[in-house]
């Protein structure tokens, strides 16, 4: 397939374009500027200029390719509405990643959530993420103008990137705030649960997802779970520092925003994946979130 991908150049799209590659796929990556364009080219991903507000020129790209994928911003609706735009009647494949804080709560790290979603949970999502799950509805709705479009649900994402970006975002803030601060700590009491995934099998499910995804489809990405007061522990062992000590929440959202402190690394976001393994038949096989954080996780 000619595929048109979003992010390419980013933690999430470098890794499934690189797995897409080894498939015999032909990518197209967007790209802002002459710089991660050259570093695209250099890995064999044809660079396409622009940004997610030029809309005419996502929806071109659409029209043009076999199939799209979205990995850049999963907040950004009129990229989304150009995307369906372009690839309205065709029954070409589009993949649009979100993320499981759509199942967030607000519980600032007090507390492990006994509620567990799966792709048939109905959904009630805090106010911050309502627009984020509007986005999603309006992806599965391309089924009905001919797009076969899916939404891929991501967990916390962990492991070592396969394109031009080598971290993923939760763990790596933790580590980051670690090495500047000289204490690793979690929101709150970090009793909060996160399902997560190794970044290997999310490219994986999207390799899958472009032949296999039902129109309309939804599916979580996921492989176990974790607590942040866990995971923060085995980055002290990592990192050689003190046991983890509490971060008040006020002050993890002073220091990272409200977004990130609350709903990225303060909240539960507990789901299954049942239509991923059942319907794309995904068999996730990275190693684990703690052993990887405690062998593999990079120091420097």
């Amino acid at each position: 397939m000619d595929i048109f991908m979003t992010g390419a150049s980013g933690y999430i799209g470098g890794t499934i374009a690189v797995r897409l590659q080894r498939d015999g796929h032909r990518l197209r990556g967007l790209v802002r500027g002459a710089d991660k364009a050259a570093r695209l080219a250099a890995i064999g991903i044809e660079p396409v200029i622009g940004s997610l507000d030029d809309g005419a020129l996502l929806i071109a790209e659409a029209r043009r390719a076999d199939a799209v994928i979205n990995t850049a911003d999963s907040d950004h609706r009129g990229a989304v509405e150009a995307l369906l735009a372009g690839l309205g009647g065709s029954s070409k494949p589009f993949l649009h990643t979100s993320g499981s804080s759509i199942v967030a709560d607000d519980a600032c790290g007090a507390h492990a959530s006994d509620k567990i979603y799966d792709e048939d949970t109905p959904l009630d999502p805090v106010p911050d993420k309502q627009a984020r799950v509007a986005i999603d509805t309006l992806v599965r709705s391309g089924a009905g103008r001919g797009v076969r479009a899916a939404v891929i649900c991501n967990t916390l994402i962990y492991g070592t990137g396969r394109g031009l970006a080598r971290d993923s975002a939760q763990v790596p803030t933790l580590v980051a705030e670690a090495r500047r601060s000289g204490v690793v700590r979690h929101v709150g009491r970090g009793l909060n649960v996160w399902s997560n995934v190794h970044v290997d099998d999310v490219a994986e499910l999207y390799a899958l997802a472009l032949t296999k995804a039902a129109p309309g489809g939804f599916y979580f990405v996921e492989n176990g779970e974790a607590s942040f007061r866990d995971i923060a522990a085995a980055i002290a062992r990592r990192l050689g520092m003190a046991a983890p000590q509490d971060w008040p929440v006020d002050e993890a959202i002073a220091r990272l925003g409200k977004g990130r402190a609350v709903y990225s690394l303060g909240s539960n976001s507990r789901v299954r994946g049942r239509r991923s393994r059942a319907d794309l038949g995904w068999q996730p096989r990275g190693i684990a979130l703690i052993p990887w954080i405690d062998g593999e996780m990079a120091t420097a």
